[in-house]
């Protein structure tokens, strides 16, 4: 489980930019107000680097920090140990980093049930905290991410296709869109990292091939992805998973848990956040390539606005460089936006190529 992507590991690298960035996601992102009990959760595998910044931000805006490590659990979606849950609970805000995220699990609800604000920060380390949070224009990204929302949740057909071999089709039917990257504003709201939009079509209208050819987390023994995995889609359930070796690997992984709602699609996700411009294997990174589009597979939250369900685990996917058709417009061909008025958002946030 360790990541090894090159970057520096010292305590040295990057200090003056995580402490910065760590402020920003403290103050500015989860709106942390004096006295609020703020919960940071880690697992074995996590940077270390990324937490201590993140409890000295908590600490100097005046909250109470608390961090709860742990061990490095063998998948996702799995229950953590009792006093973690139970530390949770008690939160006013939880900042999660466990590289084996807890998102999904009866404690994660429990602990949005007594109103905790919570954000998913799985496998952060400190050149992803800089790169997503530190150095972005946060408030352009979320102007970016509510225009997105506006164009998606407006239409009826969604049509996602990529040079890789995606080509399906979908139905809104008046679903509501989510930017998951918004500010931590609301008690017992889940949020994810700036840069994705999500939503999911009416289940029973999604239909044809999803290429994963970007990333795929979990299964542990994947990340990046060095041959697509393809999925035959029937009315929102996988029905074949056809490739190479990972994707007999994807496949041994759902077929172990015996759960036949793994096999459901449960989102749509546009990733928008202009510091990500490749996969690195850290799913919630990946999520956010600039452009791609993003599906999860497995349990369904009730902020997604669809059926809902929980099933035993979650998998998330990344297909690069869509094209992206909403009721017969192009949103975006082959990873580039296209609409008039994403364009200028993406020449204000400076995002090279526009």
């Amino acid at each position: 489980m360790e990541f090894s992507i090159g970057s520096e590991a010292r305590n040295e690298f990057l200090f003056l930019e995580v402490a910065g960035s760590a402020k920003k996601l403290v103050e500015d992102v989860m709106l942390v107000k004096k006295g609020e009990n703020v919960v940071i959760t880690a697992d074995t595998s996590t940077d270390k680097r990324v937490v201590d910044a993140t409890a000295k931000a908590v600490y100097a805006a005046g909250g109470v920090p608390t961090v709860v490590w742990y061990e490095t659990r063998p998948t996702a979606v799995v229950e953590p140990p009792a006093p973690v849950a139970g530390a949770v609970k008690n939160a006013d805000v939880w900042i999660e980093y466990a590289y084996a995220y807890i998102l999904h699990t009866a404690a994660w609800r429990e602990a949005l049930n007594a109103g905790a604000r919570y954000i998913c920060l799985t496998g952060m380390d400190a050149l992803m905290m800089v790169n997503t949070i530190g150095r972005v224009n946060y408030p352009k990204m979320l102007e970016l991410g509510e225009k997105l929302r506006q164009l998606v949740e407006s239409a009826d057909e969604v049509i996602i296709k990529s040079t890789g071999g995606t080509d399906l089709t979908a139905y809104n039917r008046g679903r509501k869109a989510r930017q998951s990257g918004k500010l931590a504003d609301t008690p017992g709201e889940p949020i994810m990292l700036g840069g994705q939009v999500s939503w999911c079509p009416v289940e029973e209208t999604i239909n044809g091939k999803l290429v994963f050819d970007g990333a795929l987390w979990p299964p542990v023994e994947i990340g990046l992805l060095h041959s697509p995995i393809e999925l035959t889609i029937e009315k929102g359930v996988v029905t074949a998973i056809e490739g190479g070796s990972e994707a007999k690997i994807f496949k041994n992984w759902i077929e172990s848990f015996d759960d036949p709602t793994m096999y459901r699609l449960a989102h749509y996700s546009l990733g928008f956040n202009p510091g990500v411009t490749k996969c690195t294997g850290r799913i919630v990174e990946d999520e956010r390539v600039f452009g791609c589009i993003e599906m999860g597979l497995g349990s369904q939250g009730p902020q997604i606005g669809g059926k809902t369900w929980k099933s035993a685990s979650h998998t998330d996917g990344i297909v690069l460089n869509p094209t992206i058709i909403l009721d017969g417009e192009v949103l975006e061909e082959e990873g580039r936006y296209v609409h008039p008025e994403l364009v200028k958002l993406c020449r204000e946030l400076g995002v090279p190529g526009y």
